[in-house]
């Protein structure tokens, strides 16, 4: 739980972001997502016009499926890392991260997958209902695309916010243009925290 003096500090810091940011073109729902990804990066980039994008009712599908007990599955185990555990654990979400199983390296090798890839093959059943959130892996999200195209998986929202250089954007691309609920941004900023922080946006929204 947040104590007094923290809590004053983080208020103070999204009042600056209020003020620095100005008015945006986020609706009421957006924006208090877009604000924790400031508040957490301290990159007023991703305030700009579309820098984060949000499919129709995207905020709305999340934040049900987290307060429904939903599982959260993970790209790498640093998002989890950034996310306030009190929240799963009062909603009972199980958090799933299989980046570094031996089932999964086994399987990666076998099929000449990315580990990434084989996580989330072999977490269709959590992904399936679920909030997937990707930070690092490019290849982790085009395989949750490619899993819902497939009929394979259905989640009930894809955070894809992984950085990097190599299919970051074109990954993002793809999530972009998938009928699946997402929340996304363009270009290769991203990373473990963003995702993480929208995750913690959503359960207050």
């Amino acid at each position: 739980m947040q104590t007094e003096k923290g809590q004053s500090i983080e208020d103070a810091s999204m009042e600056m972001i209020e003020k620095e940011v100005g008015p945006h073109g986020y609706d009421e729902l957006q924006w208090p997502v877009v604000r924790r990804v400031i508040h957490t990066t301290a990159d007023f980039d991703f305030a700009g016009a579309n820098a984060v994008s949000f499919s129709d009712g995207a905020v709305r599908a999340g934040a049900e499926a987290l307060r429904s007990g939903c599982a959260i599955v993970t790209d790498v185990s640093a998002v989890y890392g950034g996310m306030n555990k009190q929240n799963p654990r009062r909603c009972g979400n199980r958090v799933v991260c299989r980046i570094s199983d031996a089932d999964v390296a086994a399987r990666a090798s076998e099929q000449g997958l990315t580990r990434s890839e084989a996580a989330m093959r072999m977490s269709a059943r959590d992904i399936d209902g679920g909030v997937v959130a990707v930070g690092n892996a490019p290849t982790a999200l085009l395989e949750v695309v490619r899993m819902h195209r497939e009929r394979v998986a259905r989640p009930a929202l894809v955070i894809g916010i992984p950085v990097g250089f190599i299919s970051a954007p074109e990954s993002k691309e793809e999530l972009a243009s998938a009928d699946v609920p997402h929340i996304t941004n363009r270009g290769r900023k991203g990373g473990s925290a963003v995702a993480a922080a929208i995750v913690n946006a959503l359960y207050k929204s």
